[in-house]
């Protein structure tokens, strides 16, 4: 019989409405702190704001239960931001009522949420390669490590997945419009700095809950005999 746990349901949950705040964000705003790293601009999209959390439950998901696990919670965040961008878009289609034309408006709605399918897209084909990757070096680093220097392999498993996170989030935005060329280079150099960062302060908090969620459900799970292919739909 498949284990039974009592937090991976709120966990997943979590995740998962992290996902969607985020691309709802990176649609809505393009923030400039007026900081910049020697030429470049410390520019960013809103959604940088939350998306490092993603990561944050994401390593959570591994460590406590397992690669398995968290591949399943992963593709549930995937299919949830899919229905997102399509009633997006179906909502966009759909004609406006009078009153609301005149105090909102087709263009507005277009102007905050009409590039959102194209964010949908990168952050689909982003977030599946940043977040197995993330998970696959987690899993990997803590057999490799027997389970010890947990700081050091949060951390080092962030690096990597953020790292093909960002570069292929905002390199497929640029390519489907979302993202002017200009603003390449300074939203990739400030949104991994911005997410690693996030990770590093965060960790205190990460390596607390990932100790008292091993205690809480008796699960410390070692991925041994784990198939890490990532289209696996099995257990």
């Amino acid at each position: 019989m498949q284990k039974q746990y009592r937090y991976l349901g709120f966990i997943g949950a979590m995740f998962v409405t992290i996902l969607l705040l985020s691309n709802l964000l990176s649609s809505a705003k393009i923030i400039d702190l007026n900081i910049s790293i020697g030429p470049i601009p410390l520019i960013f999209d809103a959604g940088t704001l939350v998306f490092p959390i993603s990561y944050i439950f994401g390593d959570i998901l591994t460590e406590v239960y397992g690669y398995k696990a968290s591949r399943r919670v992963i593709w549930s965040g995937f299919l949830a931001m899919v229905l997102m961008g399509l009633f997006v878009w179906l909502a966009g289609i759909l004609p406006g009522e009078s009153t609301w034309e005149t105090y909102a408006g087709q263009s507005a709605y277009d102007a905050i949420l009409g590039g959102i399918s194209g964010l949908i897209i990168a952050s689909l084909i982003a977030y599946l390669a940043g977040e197995f990757s993330n998970s696959y070096v987690l899993a990997r680093m803590k057999i490799a490590t027997k389970g010890k220097w947990l700081p050091l392999r949060t951390i080092g498993s962030t690096l990597v997945g953020q790292a093909v996170d960002t570069i292929a989030f905002i390199g497929v935005a640029t390519v489907l419009g979302v993202f002017h060329p200009d603003q390449f280079v300074g939203l990739v150099i400030t949104n991994y700095i911005f997410k690693v960062g996030i990770e590093v302060v965060m960790t205190p908090v990460t390596v607390f809950i990932i100790n008292r969620l091993k205690k809480a459900e008796h699960e410390d799970f070692y991925d041994y005999d784990t198939q890490f292919n990532p289209f696996r739909v099995d257990n």
